[in-house]
């Protein structure tokens, strides 16, 4: 355990829930987890039992938060926690947090197997619509010229990422074709309890993360991770956006979070001590934007930054993530006004000092 990881507590240890199980967190509140084919090689999912009204009357069940990606692998995990963990009750509701493959791959494989319904915030759902139907710009074909635009000059990476067009389609083949749509601030009832919404920005459109005051409970989806930070990047579909900035303001949202909530979280163990960790997020951002504003003395494109970012090598699938985060701190210093940038005639971005 790094310093950062011992100023948190892990409620539960080093005890984690094998494949095709469940841990019980809370009355009613199951942890599971599906592996995941990348670096980060797990996702934790959430069964919360719950009980809502149909036409042919009340009706108890099992409310999931988040689906894994579409493969076999997790589809076969889930069989076993239907043969096994649901305690003779159905899955009645599907809650996703956000449009990422590994949050909504199997969405419309889990509605159509228990005719449940969807939840999504409107943010989310659009954008895993458009995503999952491959819509031009959104297909992956616009990537290789945005990042070839933020200075990635090697050819054989860029057929890589251009070899990626159908990359989110293979994880999400589907999404529902309706849904229902949690709100900011607004209060969806699970389990006999309130559960208010907060979403935030800069990792997705509009991730949803679910917080129950009266037993001290957060689902962070990925806003609020233990032992990683998450992920804000600029993608070629909104090339002049600021997402650090989105981000570090979301996470003034969870102010008002009492101190001692059990935080679940979508990779890692759940934890107490979110503002400690909220700290340590602004701290590490306040880190790496001035990193690259001391790099930046000379112009520097995106791909000039990773080294400064990222100490360790970067497969095909983390350079993606790391080239948009390089991005999103050289874009969060150009809108304060302290980089300048400009478009060289070889038509690469740079960034300096202002």
């Amino acid at each position: 355990m790094n310093a950062l990881e011992s100023q948190l507590e892990y409620a539960f240890g080093d005890t984690l829930p094998a494949l095709g199980t469940t841990l019980e967190v809370a009355p009613g509140i199951l942890w599971l987890r599906m592996g995941l084919p990348f670096a980060l090689d797990h996702i934790n999912l959430w069964l919360l039992e719950d009980e809502i009204e149909t036409p042919a009357g009340r009706v108890r069940g099992w409310t999931a938060v988040d689906c894994g990606i579409a493969t076999d692998a997790t589809k076969e995990s889930w069989e076993s926690i239907f043969a096994t963990q649901l305690r003779g009750l159905p899955i009645i509701r599907v809650l996703v947090t956000h449009c990422h493959p590994d949050h909504v791959g199997l969405a419309d494989w889990l509605c159509k197997r228990w005719n449940a319904s969807l939840l999504m915030s409107a943010g989310e759902y659009a954008f895993a619509r458009l995503m999952s139907a491959g819509l031009p710009g959104a297909d992956g074909t616009a990537a290789a010229p945005h990042f070839r635009r933020h200075g990635l000059t090697d050819a054989e990476l860029i057929d890589k990422l251009s070899g990626r067009n159908n990359y989110y389609q293979n994880l999400v083949p589907g999404v529902p074709l309706s849904y229902t749509r949690l709100q900011d601030q607004h209060a969806v009832r699970i389990g006999g309890r309130d559960w208010r919404v907060i979403t935030g920005f800069g990792h997705s459109p509009e991730h949803v993360s679910l917080y129950a005051d009266d037993v001290r409970l957060l689902v962070s989806g990925d806003m609020v991770l233990p032992r990683i930070s998450t992920n804000v990047s600029v993608f070629a579909i909104e090339p002049e956006a600021n997402p650090v900035q989105q981000y570090l303001d979301s996470l003034k949202k969870y102010a008002d979070v009492a101190a001692d909530t059990l935080v679940l979280p979508s990779h890692g163990k759940p934890f107490r001590g979110l503002h400690t960790r909220i700290a340590q997020l602004n701290d590490h951002h306040r880190a790496r934007l001035a990193e690259v504003v001391e790099a930046c003395a000379t112009p520097q494109s995106a791909v000039d930054i990773l080294p400064v970012m990222f100490k360790r090598p970067l497969d095909t699938h983390q350079l993606s993530f790391a080239l948009g985060e390089a991005v999103a701190h050289l874009h969060k210093l150009w809108f304060d006004g302290v980089l300048t940038r400009e478009l060289g005639g070889d038509e690469v971005m740079r960034f300096r000092r202002a």
